[in-house]
């Protein structure tokens, strides 16, 4: 990609740029003409800009069409066969760069990765079926007997895919907020422990955030067990990378070659999961132990490379001795296990249950109907109803300027009041000031721009040190910009300090014992079991101030009130599901700023990830 001499390229430039070079000195070495060298330098740098906009390659139509001189599918795809540099799926050696039969063109690294992921989901999925005690069965029949009222003789997708994990090496388990998912698990485990009291049940999520939630959700819907199956439940929950181990070069301790000592592994949130973590992740995972993942094949896929647990649920399929076994063991007509149709045809086959029954919202509730309306691209009539207010948890703030209007900033300074002022009244009273600062948030679709991440963290920065009385700082990040009450957001994992990224601190005034004096500043972080510790602000890894994110990395959270606010023009990122997981991240109320143009279009463009993963699994099968 060229740039003009005033614009400086972008980190991801850089990289592209430098991949495409060590290509073309491939190519040299190997004595090729000037024509091929130009077509293979592009073709490099054009995937590799592919994969750092999350897709794990890139589709050779877009190649072409990219390029300033016309040249054909067929041509291009020759010229890369021949090129030298180019491997195939049945031979990909060492090259840098590999293209498949359905012309995609992959950096080596994530063909191999998603290979891998194949190769192990299916090794899960065609795994015989694992034996299900009677005790089991009968503890499945118990625990989800109170839902035959409300399912009324149908089927009860909730225990049908709990008998489906107990059935299965492998199950995925896609829905919204408020489907039941938890429950689900929390019953399934129970199921496990039931069957066998020493089952080692993990459970992971890709953020501390999401494990935190996942933990606490767990404990809170697991009353009505037995004492002794309770006791038995998970006590923790970690992150992926704080599971696998971390280590200070990068690299993980479990692996393939030394995985986990596990019978079960619970993945929440796993929607995140991008391709690279969700290989070493699930190689990790000994072939003998039952793998669960649960998300929203709605929501924004992940952040790096990859659509993988949007593939992984493609295909909600049972087949006729899956289904009797389920019938048999749920007490159910085998004629009333239906499920739906398939998004994408998978070779993964009776590992997928989508739950589409809302127990949070319901369907004619304002977050309910507007996350629906969201989800089937009914963008008209989502702006005519959000124009009549009529729902109060729903709100549309018709704000289309650069910056953000009056009705937005008031909303902003109402939202984190309540915040600021439990800081002012105590600052030692970690657990008042961290609550009230989860009950809000302001969820940016871009991080530069006074629409942005950085833009309102500034403005928030001034309005919170105001609010406290306290001098205005010039510096936008830097050390003088710490305060009590100062929310920050850590952006890379430090597994010496067991913080990972989008773990989320406040910083207020150090208490005896913590290394400091009352006046000295820590940031402190809640933890898992409860209780909250401290961290020096000089000891943080990269970090930023946290009054708004971005909606990526909001997923995993859950906030009383959310404020989306999104670009004052039209932008590439903003999709479908940016908005969608935006909009569900509320429990009890959801404001967008937005022009009606940019909501409309958001509603309409579904995002695109360019991967292979469903061919993979063809092929492994």
């Amino acid at each position: 990609m060229n740039t003009s001499p005033s614009t400086a390229p972008s980190g991801a430039e850089q990289l592209a740029q430098g991949f495409a070079l060590h290509v073309e000195q491939w190519l040299r070495r190997q004595g090729c003409d000037g024509a091929l060298i130009d077509t293979l330098r592009h073709a490099a740098q054009a995937v590799s800009l592919a994969t750092s906009d999350g897709h794990a390659c890139v589709a050779l139509t877009d190649v072409v069409a990219s390029m300033a001189h016309a040249t054909g599918v067929d041509a291009m795809r020759s010229a890369l066969r021949g090129s030298g540099v180019v491997g195939t799926p049945a031979a990909p050696g060492s090259l840098p760069l590999i293209l498949d039969g359905q012309d995609r063109l992959y950096l080596h690294r994530y063909f191999n990765y998603e290979q891998r992921l194949a190769r192990r989901l299916m090794r899960a999925a065609t795994a015989p079926p694992c034996a299900v005690s009677e005790v089991a069965r009968t503890q499945l029949n118990a625990l989800f007997e109170a839902n035959a009222q409300r399912t009324g003789g149908a089927a009860d997708w909730q225990k049908l895919a709990a008998a489906l994990a107990l059935r299965q090496r492998l199950t995925v388990i896609s829905g919204g907020p408020g489907t039941g998912k938890t429950t689900t698990v929390v019953n399934l485990l129970a199921c496990l422990i039931a069957q066998d009291p020493g089952c080692r049940i993990v459970l992971a999520a890709p953020t501390g955030k999401a494990a935190a939630r996942m933990l606490e959700a767990l404990r809170a819907r697991a009353e009505h067990l037995p004492p002794d199956i309770r006791e038995r439940l998970p006590t923790a929950s970690f992150t992926i990378h704080r599971l696998l181990g971390l280590t200070p070069s990068g690299g993980f301790e479990h692996h393939a070659a030394n995985a986990l000592a596990i019978d079960a592994l619970v993945v929440d949130e796993a929607s995140m999961l991008d391709l690279s973590l969700a290989t070493q992740l699930l190689e990790a995972v000994p072939d003998t132990a039952r793998i669960i993942l649960l998300g929203d094949k709605d929501q924004l896929s992940a952040v790096e490379s990859g659509a993988v647990f949007s593939d992984l649920s493609a295909d909600p399929g049972l087949g006729s001795a899956c289904r009797q076994d389920l019938a048999d063991w749920c007490g159910l007509n085998v004629e009333r296990i239906t499920p739906p149709a398939a998004s994408q045809p998978s070779a993964l086959h009776d590992t997928t249950v989508w739950f589409n029954q809302n127990f949070r919202f319901a369907a004619d509730s304002g977050i309910g109907r507007l996350a629906a309306d969201i989800n089937r691209s009914r963008a008209d009539e989502a702006i005519a109803w959000l124009r009549e207010g009529e729902d109060d948890s729903v709100r549309w703030l018709d704000d289309s300027g650069t910056a953000p209007g009056e009705p937005t900033l008031r909303e902003l300074a109402s939202g984190y009041a309540a915040y600021l002022e439990a800081v002012r009244h105590d600052p030692t009273d970690h657990a008042a000031i961290a609550s009230a600062f989860d009950t809000f948030r302001v969820l940016c679709a871009v991080r530069e721009g006074p629409r942005g991440v950085v833009g309102i963290n500034e403005l928030m920065t001034r309005q919170a040190r105001e609010h406290l009385g306290l001098a205005p700082v010039a510096a936008r990040d830097g050390a003088s910009a710490w305060y009590p009450g100062r929310p920050v957001m850590v952006l890379r994992n430090d597994p010496l300090l067991k913080l990972f990224n989008g773990d989320v601190g406040i910083a207020l005034p150090a208490a005896d014992g913590d290394g400091g004096s009352a006046d000295e500043l820590m940031v402190w972080f809640a933890q898992a079991g409860g209780g909250f510790r401290a961290v020096s602000p000089v000891r943080l890894p990269a970090h930023q101030t946290a009054y708004a994110m971005t909606v990526h990395k909001a997923q995993g959270s859950e906030f009383d009130d959310v404020l989306v606010l999104l670009p004052a023009q039209r932008s590439a990122v903003v999709t479908r599901e940016l908005l969608y997981t935006a909009v569900t991240r509320a429990r009890q109320r959801v404001t967008i700023a937005s022009g009606a143009d940019v909501l409309k279009t958001a509603i309409n463009s579904p995002t695109v990830r360019h991967g292979g993963l469903l061919s993979r699994l063809a092929d492994a099968t």
